[in-house]
């Protein structure tokens, strides 16, 4: 018998919200008005509107059909440890290196395009949704890249950077071992000196996304190991390179060095990706940077990693929440109480009931609120860098280092709680694959573990950066907010009540949070570690309020101005109003588990449990 389910509806599709994303980059964080700094210079109106649109257009024209499928089929490893991908994703990945979409945000000097970082994080956010999987192959190949501009040496900048640039090259990032992950002191791996200057490394590193494929000529391994005599601890870690294939002097590639994949790990979710166990048997390898300082290196690479799992949060929700409302207006279960909506079918879509519209609000608001952090902590790394005033560079790179964890943690905690929702208005379909909310939902889910589980990134947040330099980062933000609320408060009653208040009690509430860690942290660790996880959300929840004020007053002066796309900026303040007053009053409950202190969270004994 045939299946009388719609089969348009079988087929998760994928559309990248550029309308949304121009307006944050256009009118909330008026790019073009940074035009005299180096590199925006290129990133007009124009110019980053046909980036949008056409990385868009890529995404769900050539991605996205490959995502349930490379989900399905996954990769495989041969008996000589090769590994090939999924049906289409070569062929794909081809076309994104002709396209020269990982080049975007990449420096000129080396062969990128040299355009901000926010087009680049922009672009990651689309193919995130459209097959996060795939993704991840130039994902980890760009934090290579940070990591190699920022420690390399010239002679290693020359020789890998340029087609890791391109793609015709990729890159990896290996820290995990079988017996540790977050404690990266305790590795195993060793490197021994050579005589010509090199180092022969053997270990056994574990979870190494995109550690072997069939999608590029050559991949660079970052690897930390231990030198002889090296510290028992973190401060004994240092950082090499470590090519699949031997590189000659040439540029060419040489024979093939003693890395091999020896398994790839059977997982919940990123299918398309192949996530190894690399053996290193005596590989050659290059020290980057200064010996025993690998974690200050790698931690260049993890933060740039960090930023793009945040996005990868927001992706799964935005890709899930896309299927949920095309679901939802299709499927037909009850009547709305206040009356039928649509009397003469049998039965209402979803659509009309209110806990259906509660999901997908809730959907709704984060991923416009997040897209909107993400991309104005693009703009951040941009300033760190470029701009005018060595005052404003350092402003930046505060705001983005004290936000690297929020970003990340906050961000895809709330993006697998959207998934999941989404998920859920499916009913009894979203638990069947061929549906493909599943995937999003197993997929969204990774996020929340690697590249430091947010358990570690709450403790990042609270153990260290809320009281780095004194306080002066977080003390920085706070400022930050309560000027732009004294700058735009006061115009508008209505506006005032729906964005401003609401936003500066939440911003009180997270004051309150820091002053009780401050009070009562120090007697005991445990009362600010207990409550980390809760402060970690604060932060993101009191981010995106900051965000939702600043697109509601963009829209607001869109609507003031005159538009001929008055709907998109109605609804914009319609769905701010919507998180104002449903989600950001969250930071009340957070601040009152802070302070119960550590005391209940610690009570039992382990043989309670």
């Amino acid at each position: 018998p045939t299946d009388p389910r719609p089969k348009d509806l079988l087929m998760p599709r994928y559309s990248a919200p550029t309308r949304d994303t121009r307006f944050i980059i256009n009118e909330m964080l008026d790019l073009a008005s940074y035009g005299d700094l180096p590199g925006f210079e290129m990133a007009s109106p124009d110019v980053t509107d046909a980036v949008i649109n056409e990385g868009g257009k890529f995404c769900a024209e050539v991605l996205a059909p490959l995502n349930q499928s490379g989900d399905q089929e996954g990769c495989t490893r041969h008996e000589d440890g090769s590994v090939t991908t999924p049906k289409g994703f070569k062929e794909a990945f081809d076309q994104f290196r002709e396209a020269g979409w990982g080049t975007l945000s990449q420096p000129e000097e080396f062969g990128g395009q040299g355009m901000p970082h926010v087009l680049g994080f922009a672009f990651e956010e689309f193919v995130s949704s459209a097959n996060q999987a795939f993704g991840m192959y130039p994902g980890l190949t760009n934090g290579a890249v940070s990591a190699l501009l920022a420690k390399g040496s010239q002679e290693q900048k020359e020789k890998y950077l340029p087609k890791m640039i391109s793609n015709e090259w990729t890159g990896t990032m290996n820290l995990t071992e079988p017996h540790c992950g977050t404690d990266l002191g305790m590795i195993r791996t060793k490197a021994e000196p050579q005589a010509d200057g090199s180092y022969a490394i053997t270990g056994t590193k574990i979870f190494i996304s995109a550690g072997e494929h069939d999608m590029a000529d050559n991949i660079i391994h970052l690897v930390l190991a231990k030198t002889p005599g090296a510290p028992d601890s973190t401060k004994g870690i240092s950082l090499f390179v470590v090519p699949k294939f031997l590189v000659e002097d040439d540029g060419s590639i040489g024979e093939r060095n003693g890395v091999v994949c020896g398994s790839i790990e059977h997982k919940m979710g990123i299918h398309g990706n192949a996530t190894c166990v690399l053996n290193y048997d005596g590989a050659k390898g290059w020290l980057v940077g200064e010996e025993n300082k690998g974690l200050a290196a790698m931690f260049i690479m993890m933060n740039a990693a960090r930023l793009g799992v945040g996005i990868q949060g927001l992706s799964q929700a935005e890709v899930a929440y896309q299927n949920a409302v095309a679901y939802a207006l299709d499927r037909r279960q009850g009547r709305a109480l206040t009356g039928p909506a649509e009397p003469e079918q049998q039965a209402d879509p979803i659509f009309v009931h209110p806990d259906v519209r509660r999901m997908l609000m809730d959907a709704k608001a984060f991923t416009e609120g997040m897209r909107a952090l993400c991309l104005w902590g693009a703009l951040q790394v941009d300033l760190s860098h470029k701009a005018a005033t060595e005052e404003e560079r350092e402003q930046a790179d505060m705001l983005i280092g004290l936000l690297t964890p929020v970003i990340k943690g906050y961000g895809t905690d709330k993006g697998y709680d959207v998934a999941n929702n989404m998920q859920q208005v499916y009913g009894g379909h979203g638990y069947i694959e061929e549906w493909g909310m599943s995937q999003f939902t197993r997929d969204a889910r990774i996020a929340m573990i690697y590249e430091g589980a947010n358990g570690v990134q709450a403790l990042d947040l609270v153990g260290r950066k809320l009281a780095q330099d004194g306080g002066k980062h977080v003390m920085a933000f706070f400022d930050m907010v309560k000027t732009f609320i004294k700058e735009n408060a006061g115009q508008d009653a209505e506006f005032d009540a729906s964005f401003m208040e609401p936003l500066k009690a939440a911003s009180k509430d997270l004051q309150s949070a820091g002053m009780y860690f401050m009070q009562n942290g120090m007697k005991n660790p445990n009362n600010a570690l207990s409550g980390s996880n809760d402060f970690m959300h604060m932060f993101g929840h009191v981010c995106l309020g900051l965000m939702w004020a600043k697109m509601g007053l963009a829209a607001k002066k869109a609507l003031k101005d005159g538009t001929g796309d008055a709907s998109f900026y109605e609804t914009k303040l319609a769905t701010g109003r919507f998180y104002m007053a449903r989600q950001l009053p969250a930071t009340s409950l957070h601040l009152k588990r802070i302070e119960t202190g550590a005391d209940t969270v610690m009570a039992l004994d382990a043989a309670n449990f």
